[in-house]
């Protein structure tokens, strides 16, 4: 494999690149795309392939003849095994199975024959999009690098979309930009070799969720094993975060037993209620060769904090401003204490947990066992008798569930119980929307909702799937940003083998009123002690949230100070300046301004960084 140039880049986490047919119309377009600091790999014939950024340790490649292979990310395969796949490659098909093998958190790009094939991960961590540029189909991992090249604005009726709470699936994935096509993170996007043509090819399923969680058990320690010593088998300084939660305790007790050194990180709640930092000391006191960093509560930063300062290049809003200041406030102290990559406890919940939206479906096929569970389930979560019989008795198929909601966004959030054994939540928009950007959410919505299927047929599958994919738009975000600051982090939860691993179990044992992820205490029993294994609840960090909301009222009431989005004709900026006025507005506690304030401030930087939008 040819390195054509090769520069300074970014740094290690943050590999993003463009994929290229071997034309030489398409190498033209390739070199539009070079720029300081990127890298270039070569097809064969010397014509650009790959043009990005991406450090040494982030790529592996082998080309035989008319094959080419890249495996972009984290992912321990060794060059000499990727020769002899790339050797034996016929079929762009055959990736399919390599890619469903391999541990970690990857892209995956193939050429053959003049074919190219870039396909992401199925977690939708790593995206891949496309779109046409001077008559050739370029693939990219982001999308933004790809409107910039078309010189491109943000379609105001994406825009729109994005305002709804929350944006449901299918509309949660598209680009903001429609010349710029997302591919599914099930798919693989195979361009011919004439450079047109273009098909979307199906690479990964969910399994079926009917292993007993004893023979699962077993599958899913030896996944998380693999995803946590994918990061950590070069050996020195990694740190992890110690919540003391079962998710961040596991990911810590993994990585004490590799190679590594390990520094815990453990940010204890304001809330005297929080019980953090007593389980994070209950599991350091099992790990005496761990380092442990406990930071001071009053100094971590609150919610919505610096929103006017944030400048990361996104390709699209996340919610994930909100928290960007604390996610990344104690990444520079564990770098000066020598790590090089920041392990996290994220997805967890999602992986480790389910929804009860199974129990729609085990109450028509194991209905006494449902029954008892659901009376669990009524008395842990407060569901009132008559909402929880409404709900078990909707039986809308998706699209009609999504064709309703379109007639129904104005007014209060729906109930838990709705959402919980439903299809998900019900967006909504709020005061502050205009009745022109309600009138671009209902049609996208109607349009959607005439050809959708969900992810899964069984309502409780797709929304484990769903919440998966929308965790992972925030991580996908957080990890750039995490970059960029200096230390990469990594969710070994997030991988695509420990969420087969976990969606295979059986969802009567996954997801039940009387234990706590019943599903990771049985993974990880004889690795996390005992003790540590009995905590069956976890912090809310509540107060930071509405302490933050009260103290920055007037970073809020300075975001909306010549809003974008009230310039594009989408919110009612007085009603919002009027609701930075009164933080204690109710309603305002359930993260209602979210959505809206991640769009305001996508908008902000796409401004302020139009110089400087990510080129490969």
């Amino acid at each position: 494999m040819t390195e054509l140039h090769e520069s300074a880049g970014t740094g290690p986490g943050d590999a993003h690149f463009a994929v290229f047919t071997d034309r030489a119309d398409a190498a033209a377009v390739a070199r539009s795309f070079a720029r300081p600091g990127s890298r270039t790999l070569a097809h064969a014939s010397g014509r650009p392939w790959l043009v990005g950024h991406w450090n040494d340790d982030e790529v592996v490649t082998a080309n035989t003849g008319d094959a080419a292979i890249a495996v972009v990310g984290c992912c321990p395969i060794d060059a000499a095994e990727l020769r002899r796949r790339t050797a034996r490659l016929r079929d762009l098909a055959e990736l399919d199975a390599l890619a469903r093998s391999l541990p970690g958190s990857f892209h995956l790009v193939g050429a053959l024959d003049g074919q190219i094939r870039v396909q992401g991960t199925a977690s939708g961590l790593r995206l891949v999009f496309h779109a046409e540029i001077d008559g050739e189909r370029v693939a990219a991992t982001r999308a933004d690098t790809l409107a910039a090249a078309l010189g491109l604005e943000p379609d105001v009726e994406e825009l729109a979309v994005r305002l709804l709470w929350p944006a449901p699936y299918p509309l949660s994935e598209t680009s903001l930009w429609r010349a710029v096509t997302a591919v599914p993170p099930q798919d693989a996007v195979v361009v011919a070799a004439d450079g047109r043509t273009v098909r979307h090819t199906r690479w990964w399923t969910p399994p079926e969720p009917v292993r007993p969680l004893a023979a699962a058990a077993p599958e899913i320690r030896t996944a998380l094993e693999k995803a946590v010593d994918a990061r950590t088998r070069q050996g020195g300084v990694v740190s992890c975060d110690l919540s003391g939660g079962l998710d961040s305790t596991s990911v810590c007790f993994l990585a004490d037993r590799s190679t590594a050194r390990v520094v815990a990180s453990t940010w204890p709640g304001r809330d005297p209620a929080d019980t953090d930092l007593y389980w994070a000391e209950q599991a350091m006191g099992h790990l005496p060769d761990v380092e442990h960093v406990v930071w001071d509560a009053d100094a971590s930063p609150l919610v919505y904090e610096d929103l006017l300062g944030i400048d990361d290049l996104l390709d699209e809003p996340t919610i994930g401003v909100m928290d960007r200041s604390r996610v990344l406030h104690h990444l520079p102290g564990l770098a000066a204490r020598g790590s090089r990559l920041h392990l996290t406890g994220i997805g967890g919940d999602h992986v480790a947990w389910c929804s009860e939206a199974y129990y729609h479906r085990l109450l028509r096929t194991r209905p006494l066992f449902a029954l008892r569970q659901l009376r669990g389930f009524r008395a842990l979560w407060q569901w009132p008798l008559g909402g929880t019989v409404r709900a078990l008795a909707d039986a809308r198929p998706y699209g009609k569930w999504l064709a309703d909601a379109a007639g129904h966004l104005r007014g209060p959030l729906p109930p838990s119980v709705a959402t919980g054994l439903g299809w998900g939540m019900a967006p909504r928009l709020f005061d502050w929307v205009t009745p022109e950007a309600e009138r671009m959410a209902r049609r996208a919505l109607l349009e959607a909702a005439a050809t959708a299927s969900p992810l899964h047929p069984d309502r409780g599958l797709h929304t484990d799937l769903e919440q998966i994919r929308a965790c992972t738009r925030v991580i996908r975000q957080w990890d750039r940003m995490a970059a960029r600051a200096g230390l990469p982090m990594a969710s070994p939860f997030l991988d695509d083998r420990v969420i087969e691993a976990c969606l295979a179990v059986r969802p009567s044992e996954r997801v039940t009123p009387w234990r706590y992820k019943p599903v990771l205490s049985a993974a990880m029993r004889g690795i996390v002690p005992e003790a540590c294994l009995r905590r069956a609840n976890k912090a809310t960090a509540s107060m930071d949230a509405s302490n933050g909301l009260r103290e920055h009222r007037a970073d809020l009431l300075a975001l909306w100070e010549g809003s974008r989005l009230e310039e594009l004709g989408l919110v009612d900026g007085a009603e919002l300046r009027r609701l930075a006025r009164r933080p204690a507005s109710p309603g305002l506690s359930d993260a209602i301004l979210y959505s809206t304030i991640a769009a305001e401030v996508w908008l902000r930087g796409l401004a302020r960084g139009r110089a400087r939008v990510p080129h490969p």
